[in-house]
């Protein structure tokens, strides 16, 4: 299963104060522009497929300005949008439909506070194979049906009644059909994604949304979304150190960063000993105070004798992203008389960018000799030094 994502950002924003300060989805909040806040969530998010952002034919600089520093902005592909969101999220889920996606989140610019929480909980319903998918919030307020007397009718039982919030997500040939049904009958009434599918008869799924993941559609809105990301605020980012060592005997060839080298020597360890992604696995638990790969993998359980050393990178990353972080770089040193390094560094490189989810250019491998002092100059052993840094979401002041 592939999750595409559409960001509907066609919109003028005409509720949200002054044309002169431009669409919402621009005005800057803590700092940046909306959509980078809201665009940065799907990009840093691991199971984020191809991303299409719907924007206004007139927006193409705006947009460009807004996010073009953002890493990984290069996935990402533009449409222009309709007259109405209903008309904008079609074009999208056409543009989507060019790129290998099964599935759709389809999500407003202007709810900049959705987390990886929320789509976590999507994608799990996604995976145990609901048509749709609706996050949302049950109803607290006591509601009331007025008349055109400006009197209270009635009260509203609220038991069952919920609050949409997106993004609303499905099964992307099933959610474009019934986008076409609409288009084709001249149905522009529907309020959100969801209603539609309800029309077209797809089963929609309720899971938790978030009291955070509000749209911001007031000129008040934004102020106080404003507020809440500027005021006193310094973004998590965390650094994580980690060094290991293994012995050097008589052997075939070393693995260093999963790339197995010919050698006249091996490494000796527990598992496949391959002490770069020793450092780094340790590098990356210290982000988060998860102690080191001793605690997560101990060399007295006989389950991990010769394995590969990519399961424990790939669980300390999954650690990492679970107490809410992302990876943004990985660097390894590796010291040793030899073999030489350089002519596999870019598979090495490869390698972390698959394992760690993150692009070649974020993982650095360097080598250097130890100019023939020490344990390491005798060929006795390789050293390995990692530095990994994670952006943990939230603030710390």
């Amino acid at each position: 299963m592939t999750i595409g994502i559409v960001i509907v950002a066609a919109g003028r924003g005409e509720r949200a104060g002054s044309p002169d300060d431009g669409p919402k989805q621009y005005r800057r909040i803590g700092g940046r522009p909306v959509i980078a806040h809201t665009l940065w969530q799907f990009l840093t998010w691991p199971r984020s497929g191809p991303i299409v952002v719907v924007i206004h034919p007139d927006d193409e600089a705006l947009f460009a300005a807004a996010t073009g520093a953002l890493p990984g902005i290069e996935r990402v592909v533009t449409t222009f949008g309709g007259e109405t969101r209903q008309r904008s999220v079609y074009e999208g889920l056409k543009a989507l439909s060019a790129a290998e996606a099964t599935h759709v989140m389809i999500h407003d610019a202007a709810r900049p506070f959705v987390d990886h929480g929320i789509l976590d909980r999507i994608a799990t319903a996604l995976d145990q194979g609901q048509e749709g998918v609706l996050p949302a919030m049950p109803v607290t307020d006591t509601l009331k049906r007025g008349g055109a007397d400006g009197l209270v009718h009635e009260t509203v039982p609220r038991a069952g009644l919920y609050a949409a919030q997106t993004p609303q997500s499905f099964v992307l040939s099933a959610i474009r059909t019934a986008h076409e049904k609409a288009a084709a009958l001249r149905r522009e009434d529907f309020t959100d994604d969801a209603s539609i599918a309800e029309w077209a008869g797809l089963a929609v799924t309720l899971v938790e949304g978030s009291v955070d993941n509000l749209k911001l559609t007031v000129k008040r809105d934004i102020a106080m979304a404003d507020e809440k990301l500027s005021l006193n605020t310094l973004p998590d980012v965390r650094t994580g150190n980690g060094y290991d060592v293994h012995q050097l005997e008589a052997g075939d060839g070393v693995t260093l960063c999963g790339v197995f080298i010919p050698h006249d020597q091996k490494l000796s360890g527990h598992s496949d000993a391959d002490v770069a992604l020793h450092a780094l696995t340790d590098a990356l638990l210290a982000t988060c105070g998860a102690g080191d790969i001793g605690d997560h993998f101990p060399p007295s359980d006989m389950q991990w004798r010769g394995a590969s050393s990519k399961i424990f990178l790939d669980h300390a990353a999954k650690v990492v992203r679970e107490r809410g972080g992302t990876i943004m770089n990985a660097d390894i040193s590796l010291i040793a008389e030899a073999p030489k390094i350089a002519p596999h560094r870019q598979a090495m490189r490869e390698n972390l960018a698959d394992i760690l989810g993150i692009s070649v250019d974020r993982c650095s491998v360097k080598a250097t000799t130890n100019e023939k002092i020490g344990f390491v100059g005798r060929r006795e052993g390789i050293a390995a030094i990692a530095t990994a840094t994670v952006v943990y979401r939230g603030d710390a002041a």
